[in-house]
């Protein structure tokens, strides 16, 4: 059954807003969008028709970096490494992700293949559009060593790469540098694997035919990770200390050149984190947001929701962030929508609301382009063409 949403505006694209708009849904494909009554007369006599006044529709929204595996608290390490059953509550994550408007996540390190699992889970229902990465590859006792992905060799690299591929990632993931939340690993700055490791790493999932994600906070390592030909920097930081930056020109121009993506990672915490450390260095770690984009450099939408206090289901949270450094809504919107989807290879399937692509579509009260509060009042969400 055809499937009519009519709204107050329609944004096929952020940067082509239609008044007293429509779109049209077969399928759970998008047949048509934009003006009302060019839509409207596409529509069978017997569409399910919802009608939203003072609503905006608009694409779903993209959050390309979570660990379901985790539950946002406090405790989060300690419940992880305690729950001998997490498919419940990694499923709950999943519905609030999508109740909050986002209809395609990205899984970046989970234990035992929880994110497949997870997906098989939701088969028939409606559910966000799920891409997984298994376990991260990492040295032993090296960051997130906890998912079960060290690897002391080339060898056990491969193997690791072959076991991922064959229980259905989507992407491969590579602690390139350190992280925050390991005891004992590398610090954040420091590398964990080197160029040739990490080139090693891209060549092998490639004969898999799955891009690689790199989680790569220091300067170095997101060089030699870019040297590699990873598609996506997962944080970007590019530091190189405890509280240094060093933001490497001829690398974010390298990763314009050839199309390899940064996903800030960065929830609603933004605001904590610049309390707590005042705006001058809030703005020397945030900053490299606006100067990727001047660099020309793809940003895509992702929280690393999961880690304390970076919940699942407040994705205005996470982007109002991007307006606190100057980005227009328009430009958010578009990271959050269309340039994610470009990032994940997924241009071609959702991203914008265009015949012939899926239809994730997210209607909220009111005008994100006025204010991107309305995207915390979703009155609808379609996550290819089911109703959340």
């Amino acid at each position: 059954m055809d499937i009519l949403i009519t709204a107050g505006r329609v944004l096929p694209r952020p940067s082509a807003p239609v008044r007293d708009g429509a779109v049209l849904v077969r399928d759970g494909v998008i047949v048509a969008a934009g003006p009302r009554a060019d839509v409207v007369a596409q529509a069978a006599p017997d569409a399910r028709r919802h009608d939203f006044p003072t609503g905006t529709a608009l694409a779903g929204l993209f959050n390309v970096h979570v660990h379901l595996a985790f539950d946002a608290t406090r405790e989060m390490l300690p419940h992880f490494e305690a729950d001998p059953s997490p498919l419940e509550g990694a499923r709950s994550r999943v519905r609030q992700l999508l109740r909050s408007g986002v209809t395609t996540v990205r899984d970046l390190g989970d234990r035992g293949h929880l994110g497949a699992a997870v997906r098989r889970s939701f088969e028939g229902s409606a559910a966000p559009r799920l891409l997984v990465s298994g376990p991260p590859i990492t040295v032993p006792g090296g960051h997130c060593h906890f998912f079960g992905g060290g690897t002391a060799s080339d060898d056990e690299i491969r193997a690791l790469i072959d076991a991922n591929a064959a229980a259905g990632a989507d992407v491969i993931k590579v602690m390139a540098s350190g992280g925050q939340i390991t005891e004992g690993g590398a610090d954040m700055w420091e590398s964990q694997f080197d160029a040739r490791q990490l080139s090693l790493i891209v060549t092998h999932a490639a004969s898999h035919g799955l891009p690689v994600a790199a989680h790569a906070h220091g300067a170095d390592a997101i060089e030699a990770a870019v040297e590699a030909g990873v598609s996506t920097i997962e944080h970007c930081s590019f530091m190189t200390g405890p509280r240094s930056f060093d933001r490497r020109s001829h690398v974010a121009k390298r990763m314009a050149a050839e199309g390899v993506s940064a996903c800030s990672t960065s929830s609603r915490n933004w605001r904590t984190i610049v309390e707590r450390l005042g705006e001058e260095l809030g703005l020397a770690i945030y900053g490299r947001l606006p100067w990727l984009e001047e660099q020309g450099v793809r940003l895509l939408a992702g929280t690393d929701a999961g880690l304390s206090g970076s919940v699942f289901g407040d994705p205005a949270g996470a982007l109002e962030l991007y307006e606190w450094l100057g980005f227009s809504r328009r430009r958010i919107l578009e990271i959050a929508t269309e340039d994610s989807a470009a990032g994940l290879g997924l241009a071609s399937v959702t991203g914008r609301l265009a015949p012939g692509l899926a239809a994730d579509v997210l209607v909220v009260e009111g005008d994100p382009l006025a204010s991107l509060a309305a995207l915390r009042n979703p009155l609808l969400v379609l996550a290819r063409g089911r109703a959340a």
